[in-house]
């Protein structure tokens, strides 16, 4: 399908700014794969179906719901697009710092398959600060989650933190 793109993430845990890029993607895409990576070398605080199915929560009762699938994949992002038929990578960019990460691995998708673009959004500016590693923090020590994850993933982190110390 010409008119798709993939967005890619770890989402662990899906945020508000992640939320924002996709509400925004489905505009301008007919169809959205949002592609949960999982990488066994990094530890996440949620296991891949845990993250599909709180992204799954989380548009289920969006009016664009039925244009964005929700899936897992490991290896190269390109060879999941290719395998896909989809040439158009979306990446979000809060942040100098971030660009930076991702411009280099456009250029590496790049180079390994021409054929597939990498499309830059960010999301609104009162939802740049909100980072994945930062909505972990809060939830280790009991804070309040509610302006930077949805209500329910709030309440996944909150049980997945009850029993754990702080550090």
């Amino acid at each position: 399908m010409k008119n798709a793109a993939i967005y890619p993430g770890s989402f662990d845990p899906l945020t508000n700014g992640h939320l924002d890029i996709l509400e925004r993607a489905v505009k301008m895409f007919s169809r959205v794969v949002v592609t949960v990576a999982v990488n066994n070398k990094k530890t996440a605080v949620f296991t891949g179906e845990e993250r599909v199915k709180l992204i799954r929560e989380t548009i289920k009762d969006k009016p664009w719901a039925e244009s964005v699938e929700i899936e897992q994949f490991t290896g190269l992002l390109i060879d999941y697009a290719r395998k896909k038929e989809i040439n158009i990578l979306l990446r979000g960019v809060r942040q100098l710092s971030d660009f930076e990460y991702e411009f280099r691995m456009a250029l590496t998708n790049r180079r390994l398959a021409p054929e597939i673009d990498t499309v830059f959004m960010m999301p609104d500016e009162q939802l740049t600060f909100i980072s994945a590693t930062i909505v972990k923090e809060i939830a280790a020590w009991d804070g309040d989650l509610s302006s930077f994850v949805p209500e329910h993933v709030a309440k996944a982190l909150k049980e997945k933190f009850r029993d754990r110390p702080n550090s």
